[in-house]
């Protein structure tokens, strides 16, 4: 059971249109959360926003402009207390020798300059508020490399990176800066998308895998952590499913 504040917060969830950010606003919702939800589809934020307490905000994380335009009505609305970057994906499954640049770009631009966009944006405020948290939804994948996961590996590391140097920065303001890592999460579109819509490809990573994480999962793990006082910081969350003892050891049946 997650805590409930004494106040009233408010959060800010990038890649909220479905998987982890789509979990993630229905659950501080149900808390009791004020939730900004972000994303590029208009349609399915809609959707999502029929549970009290969403607030859908379409947005390209990857366009500053975007960003700065979203900061405006969520100012206007009384600010936040909380960002949570989920936005981001894999594409592709290349070696380093096959893979196309522009696959990489994507990764970049999706991974890496989106969360670098919004902490820009969202940081002001969040020292101005005096307790403010980032959260960074990042990847195992951002800590240990793979075959075929060069371009993603690159983008997630880099991600890593800036979560580490953002909480040495942020400490000073009261900014706490936490991250969680996700391994092996089974959602409606992350392996879809990186398999390029080949759907015998995508179910294909998780076959044989007892239960494997669910959004909804890791969307529990990201409430615990962001419902936690304010003096708690938990620097790094790497989650798993138990099937997965590290990245070269997953357990199939069957």
């Amino acid at each position: 059971m997650i805590a409930t504040h004494p106040h009233s917060r408010s959060v800010l969830i990038t890649g909220a249109s479905s998987g982890i950010g789509a979990a993630s606003a229905h659950r501080l919702a149900a808390e009791g959360w004020r939730v900004f939800a972000c994303a590029r589809r208009a349609e399915k934020l809609e959707r999502l926003a029929e549970q009290e307490g969403i607030i859908p905000l379409v947005c390209d994380v990857t366009d500053a402009d975007q960003v700065r335009a979203v900061l405006d009505e969520v100012s206007e609305a009384g600010g936040i207390d909380t960002l949570i970057n989920v936005a981001g994906g894999a594409l592709g499954t290349e070696s380093v020798a096959e893979a196309e640049p522009e696959d990489w770009r994507w990764m970049f631009e999706a991974n890496v300059m989106g969360t670098l966009n919004t902490l820009q944006a969202f940081l002001p405020m969040l020292r101005a508020h005096g307790h403010g948290t980032v959260l960074n939804v990042t990847s195992t994948a951002g800590t240990v490399a793979y075959e075929g996961g060069s371009g993603y590996n690159a983008a997630k590391f880099a991600q890593h990176g800036v979560t580490g140097a953002l909480r040495l920065e942020e400490a000073e303001h009261n900014v706490r800066v936490l991250e969680v890592l996700p391994g092996m999460v089974h959602t409606e579109e992350f392996s879809a998308k990186r398999m390029r819509g080949d759907a015998a490809a995508a179910a294909a990573v998780y076959r044989g895998v007892e239960d494997p994480l669910s959004a909804d999962d890791v969307a529990e793990v990201i409430a615990h952590a962001v419902s936690l006082p304010h003096h708690i910081n938990l620097d790094q969350i790497t989650v798993r499913p138990v099937a997965q003892a590290a990245h070269h050891k997953v357990i199939r049946t069957g």
